[in-house]
């Protein structure tokens, strides 16, 4: 069973520009999931970006969600990783506030 990550990162800088660097910065955000290798996948639909990685071995998949005034990430860290998830949690709303930032 999967443990969701639900993460809201309020920002300033509006859609277009917070899309942009999300996009710039997925990989940043991919390298924080634990034993995350392999090529992501990744593809926009309008401005919510859809993904999967492999981590330890199992599939790791979301959705970064871009809003105007806020960037809502909903990530399911399957099995073992879900025990972690907290762990992860604190440090992908770090990252996000980081690439967020005005």
């Amino acid at each position: 069973m999967a443990t969701p990550i639900t993460i809201s990162i309020p920002h300033q800088l509006g859609r277009a520009e917070a899309r942009r660097r999300i996009d710039a910065g997925f990989a940043k955000i991919i390298r924080l999931l634990p034993g995350s290798s392999g090529t992501p996948s990744e593809r926009w639909d309008g401005d919510r970006l859809i993904f999967s990685v492999a981590a330890m071995g199992q599939s790791v998949s979301g959705v970064i969600h871009v809003l105007d005034a806020e960037v809502a990430m909903e990530i399911q860290m399957p099995g073992v990783l879900g025990m972690i998830a907290r762990g992860v949690e604190g440090r992908l709303q770090k990252m996000g506030q980081l690439l967020l930032k005005k």
